[in-house]
């Protein structure tokens, strides 16, 4: 399936954020690119624009297509609770995204390879669905073959993020997706009413 493996520098400047996590380029250079990045009197931007920079910036972050993201809002419109939120919850939930909390991965873009190449399990099974929905209680392990990997290793050794919605056992190598985060419990940085009220037009 298409994914977007451009510069992440680019992207991360065009938002103003590093959305792909810590980023030496983007900290010598954090204005937008182009000729006219550096330009300080910029236009004012349409509140439409505002909207689609923020869905893009959305997806972009959770490295989700415009049909699955359209599809998960569709999902989250006809689900119990306030759409925006339930939104990011189901990005939350995303297998590619939660192995990536664990620390099992330095990024998604790394989680989702993983997750594709077989390296992961869900409640003792291999999955190598990077948007698998996973539920309150589900079991997230490194498969047995692949607890030497380097990358994986390299990657739990420098975690230091800790997330209440989900537990790590080092010694097992599995993590718990303990339950579905609330809002206050999700980092990222973004405004998930402007999505809705882009998506609702």
């Amino acid at each position: 399936m298409a994914r977007y493996t451009g510069p992440k520098t680019k992207i991360a400047r065009k938002f103003g954020e590093a959305i792909f996590g810590d980023d030496k380029s983007f900290e010598k250079r954090n204005y937008p690119p182009g000729q006219h990045g550096n330009n300080r009197r910029r236009g004012k931007k349409s509140e439409y624009a505002i909207q689609l920079m923020e869905k893009q910036k959305a997806k972009y972050t959770y490295g989700i297509l415009e049909r699955q993201f359209r599809n998960m809002f569709e999902k989250a419109t006809s689900s119990q609770g306030i759409t925006g939120e339930v939104l990011l919850q189901l990005c939350e939930s995303r297998l590619d995204n939660v192995v990536f909390r664990l620390g099992v991965a330095p990024s998604r873009r790394a989680a989702r390879q993983l997750v594709s190449h077989r390296h992961i399990t869900v409640n003792g099974e291999l999955v190598n669905i990077p948007s698998y929905q996973l539920k309150a209680g589900d079991v997230v392990g490194v498969r047995e073959k692949s607890k030497s990997l380097q990358v994986i290793q390299d990657s739990l050794a420098n975690n230091s993020s800790v997330y209440e919605w989900i537990t790590w056992n080092n010694e097992t190598k599995q993590g718990t997706f303990v339950s579905v985060p609330g809002r206050v419990q999700i980092p990222e940085n973004i405004n998930e009413q402007f999505i809705v009220e882009l998506y609702s037009k």
